[in-house]
């Protein structure tokens, strides 16, 4: 990973965190995003002096929000000329449904939108990097249907239920990214980290947890306790795989799971009218395509 620029979002913390002091060692040039200049600099700070490695900044964004994204990818553009590996790690799970500036559901919009506009907005400099991976974080119970007619929680809102639906539409979206970069230098694969505590996961309340798990609420809360980031260490050993190992160079269009071994993708992913559907809506969302033509791709 020697000089290799790598940009981890929700780097600040968490399994991202845990990810870039374990890429930050390798020798990488890390750029990590958050939401506060204040948490973003002691993260900052305290990558820097565990690693031992000085080549570690941040760039401040909302990525609620296209216009955070936006921000995001231009700072990237003004400062690297180049990027090796993008890392979405950045995931939300709300407690109720809320909408964002751009009216989009908020756990859709930073699940699904934010690694769907970043990636786009960043292809150009993916592809001045000599082999170029995208490397994206799934979570929850990312299985079942994707439900077309509830996309943003339009019908329901269920908490960690939709949560992870929106993980399963991600990764529907990022196995047709993969199918429309095959033959570049770029990759994008999916993995999933597995249970750490996090933030996000001490932040879920009995009310957002299907009803399975409030039954086994009290083993949830204990697995989930602070932990002094050895759960987030261990859950992040996936995406540091994907990002660094010469056993993936080239490797396209596959889901990891948390020993990095490649597994089956849930067959909702597979197939093509619901991803092409979800792509077609993206695309609306964001208004990709006039993006890419003002930025040269």
């Amino acid at each position: 990973m020697q000089d290799k620029i790598i940009l981890i979002t929700g780097g600040t913390g968490g399994i991202g965190k845990q990810t870039a002091l374990t890429v930050a060692k390798l020798g990488a040039q890390v750029i990590v995003t958050g939401r506060s200049q204040a948490s973003g600099e002691a993260a900052i700070s305290e990558l820097k002096q565990l690693s031992g490695h000085q080549r570690v900044d941040l760039l401040v964004a909302d990525l609620s929000t296209q216009a955070g994204i936006r921000s995001l990818a231009e700072q990237f553009k003004q400062k690297y000329e180049r990027l090796d590996v993008l890392i979405n790690n950045a995931g939300l799970a709300e407690s109720q449904r809320r909408l964002t500036e751009d009216g989009v559901e908020s756990d859709f919009a930073v699940n699904v939108i934010t690694p769907f506009l970043l990636t786009h907005l960043l292809m150009g400099r993916l592809k001045s990097s000599p082999s170029a991976r995208v490397v994206n974080l799934t979570g929850g119970e990312a299985r079942g249907l994707i439900d077309l007619d509830n996309l943003q929680a339009e019908r329901s809102f269920m908490g960690l239920n939709t949560y992870s639906h929106t993980k399963l539409i991600m990764m529907g979206m990022m196995y047709e990214f993969a199918q429309r970069v095959q033959g570049t230098n770029v990759t994008i694969n999916v993995c999933y980290p597995g249970q750490a505590s996090t933030n996000m996961t001490q932040s879920v309340t009995p009310e957002m947890a299907p009803g399975f798990m409030r039954l086994i609420w009290p083993l949830f809360k204990l697995a989930t306790r602070p932990d002094g980031g050895q759960s987030a260490a261990k859950a992040a050993r996936s995406s540091i795989y994907l990002a660094s190992s010469a056993e993936v160079e080239g490797v396209n269009g596959k889901y990891f799971d948390t020993n990095s071994k490649i597994v089956a993708w849930p067959k909702a992913v597979l197939d093509q009218a619901t991803r092409q559907h979800l792509w077609a809506i993206a695309e609306q969302l964001t208004q990709i395509d006039n993006i890419a033509r003002r930025s040269g791709g």
